[in-house]
């Protein structure tokens, strides 16, 4: 096993590139985050990117091909059903997911939320039922404020969401609540893929969500491709909701962020000190502050804030290391619904001795992610971990 190289997987939250052959059954035909963004959105440019040939996998407006890409690039389907963040990163990590989790378009059964107020100690809740997040602290943060009650909503993904004012229910007494919700209360036909705790603070007319969020996912039925790497001593640094949706296993140091801008300096700070190792980021903003809130401008800028950083994440490898950039769904912000998307992703690869202008194709699963970092690292993968390495192509 080589000792002097380090893989830094990046997940752009939320950033598909074109609707999934299926996505008719997830009501999402038609779906491309980064074509619809790039045709609403004048001035549009991603030049770090377009070096790396996120030009070359699909036609993008303001994203023009290239020739001389600085590495692999094209694309990914998402084989697991769903279109979450969780099946997503287990997915990228060599968990194929067979079993869609649960939604509840109609709200929680009466049961489930009569369990989670026994197991939490609240004594009533707001809410239950399919919302905006921002939309549904506009509408019952009063009625919170006033009674204490936290607010429970869901939406088209599998996920029990608890919001609540920092100041009427405390920050990590929020946690705790999620936390018994997670373990207690949504398992067994209920197992969500996360319950998610999303603090806000403000007053009447002016709520806001802070960014204290913390998601709460299943455990991982099998090893991931890092309980693999931890296993044969390789460090591995998860950056922002990493360590959440593992539930912990298989990342040595978790860095807890705050926004994409905190994301890419850790990415940058654990590229430079980490000699031997990986390093899986996810930069969330994407997803939870433009998609989530089709806020089509904000994630165009974030997009361009995130290819201006590209260079200097670039310069934290050497030699033999290796860069890949993906996603984990789409959330096309121009379409009706405020949910995720089912959509292929980008994939984009850089090593600074590796093959350059590679066309790495439509690849069949996101678990191909998982086969190349265990080529990457010289480990034979376990026998349930999905995909194919692409590696070979691009080193």
């Amino acid at each position: 096993m080589p000792k002097n190289r380090k893989l830094i997987l990046i997940v752009l939250d939320g950033v598909g590139i074109g609707a999934l052959p299926d996505a008719y059954l997830y009501n999402d035909s038609g779906a491309n985050t980064l074509c619809h963004i790039a045709e609403c959105v004048m001035n549009f440019s991603l030049p770090a990117l377009v070096s790396l040939g996120l030009g070359n996998v699909t036609p993008i407006q303001g994203v023009p091909p290239t020739h001389y890409a600085r590495g692999g690039f094209g694309k990914m389907a998402e084989a697991s059903k769903g279109k979450d963040s969780t099946t997503g990163h287990w997915e990228l990590l060599g968990i194929i997911t067979e079993v869609e989790f649960p939604t509840y378009p109609h709200g929680f059964p009466t049961e489930v939320l009569d369990l989670f107020m026994r197991e939490t100690g609240c004594i009533g809740y707001l809410g239950n039922k399919v919302a905006s997040g921002t939309e549904i602290i506009r509408e019952l943060g009063d009625e919170h404020v006033r009674t204490g009650y936290p607010i429970i909503y869901t939406s088209a993904d599998s996920v029990f969401q608890v919001a609540a004012h920092e100041e009427v229910i405390p920050v990590e007494r929020l946690y705790e609540i999620c936390q018994l919700a997670r373990t207690k209360v949504l398992v067994g036909e209920h197992r969500v893929g996360r319950v998610i705790a999303r603090p806000f603070i403000g007053t009447s007319g002016a709520y806001s969500r802070t960014p204290h969020r913390r998601d709460f996912a299943v455990e991982p039925p099998f090893p991931t491709m890092l309980d693999v790497l931890t296993a044969h001593g390789i460090e591995t640094v998860g950056i922002g909701k990493i360590d959440d949706l593992l539930c912990g296993r298989g990342v040595s140091m978790a860095i807890h962020t705050h926004s994409n801008a905190e994301g890419i300096d850790r990415i940058i700070e654990q590229g430079r000190a980490l000699a031997f190792g990986c390093i899986v980021a996810n930069l969330v903003d994407f997803d939870m502050l433009y998609g989530h809130r089709q806020d089509v401008e904000g994630f165009a800028k974030a997009l361009m804030e995130f290819d201006r950083a590209v260079p200097e994440i670039l310069s934290t490898v050497h030699n033999d290391d290796l860069v890949i950039i993906t996603a984990d769904h789409g959330n096309d912000p121009t379409d009706t619904s405020t949910d995720h998307t089912r959509e292929f992703v980008p994939v984009l690869t850089y090593s600074p001795r590796g093959k350059q202008n590679v066309p790495i194709g439509t690849r069949q699963t996101f678990a191909d992610v998982a086969q190349t970092i265990a080529e990457f690292f010289e480990i034979i993968p376990p026998g349930h971990c999905a995909g194919t390495s692409f590696y070979s192509l691009v080193s």
